[in-house]
């Protein structure tokens, strides 16, 4: 049977970090936690789970998370974030992909959890994610915050049965401190590699992205919470797109200063 070494970054997670270690137990041959020197119990918590706890400074998204990668021991990895946990079904999954490795990486639906219930329906579900894969195949990539895994070169990967459960948001405001922060690091992202934007999609990519979510996606079959996430959606797209905006006219202004 091929090793698995689960590997998660954390900061301040003492609420998540026991449940999303004691999810992986049945799988893991190592836990391996790179802690960005959190100040409450998340050390302490993932220690007393059995965790191989590591601590450096916070390098961003997907750099902490390919540091993670260089410290694990097993090339099979599963990477979570601290506030994800395996359901029953995707726990199977896994143990089978590691009996039988069949593939360079495995994707996983994604359920997330959102004021006290599951979201079934709209952008966020299936939310399909790569998670699972060999790490001499594949690194973080992406765009902070948005990281995604990316293979050095074209591979096979398989969709196993289950979900991560995503315990996102316990309330409205932590939701609405959320997109402010991932606003900011997106713009700011996007801006450094030379992405812009328009007054155009600062209006239309908002619309798009609640029209999709709540209605082409049915989001609305999610109810009340349906709407008001496929609210947040379109605001964040609108707060990444207008800061992205000022980036650029403050760049052309200090060029014609």
């Amino acid at each position: 049977m091929n090793k698995l070494s689960v590997v998660i970054i954390t900061f301040n997670e003492e609420r998540n970090i026991g449940r999303c270690i004691d999810s992986v137990l049945p799988v893991a041959d190592e836990v391996l936690v790179l802690d960005s020197h959190s100040t409450d119990k998340t050390c302490a918590i993932a220690v007393a789970k059995g965790a191989r706890v590591l601590q450096q400074p916070f390098a961003g998204y997907i750099e902490q998370k390919n540091n993670a990668l260089a410290l694990a021991q097993n090339d099979l990895v599963l990477s979570l974030d601290a506030d994800e946990a395996l359901d029953e079904r995707l726990q199977q999954s896994i143990l089978s992909a590691k009996k039988n490795k069949m593939a360079a990486g495995y994707t996983m639906n994604r359920c997330t959890y959102y004021c006290g219930r599951f979201i079934r329906h709209g952008a966020w579900y299936p939310d399909r994610k790569l998670r699972l894969f060999s790490r001499q195949l594949a690194q973080w990539g992406g765009t902070n915050p948005h990281d995604k895994v990316e293979f050095h070169s074209p591979q096979t990967s398989i969709h196993l049965a289950g979900d991560i459960l995503h315990y996102s948001y316990y309330t409205l405001e932590e939701h609405i401190t959320q997109n402010n922060k991932f606003s900011t690091i997106a713009a700011e992202s996007y801006f450094s590699r030379g992405k812009r934007t328009s007054l155009f999609r600062i209006w239309f990519n908002p619309c798009w992205a609640f029209f999709s979510g709540f209605f082409l996606r049915g989001g609305f079959l999610d109810g009340f919470y349906g709407y008001v996430i496929a609210r947040n959606v379109a605001h964040l797209t609108f707060m990444k797109h207008s800061k992205l905006y000022l980036l650029q006219r403050k760049a052309t202004n200090g060029k014609n200063e």
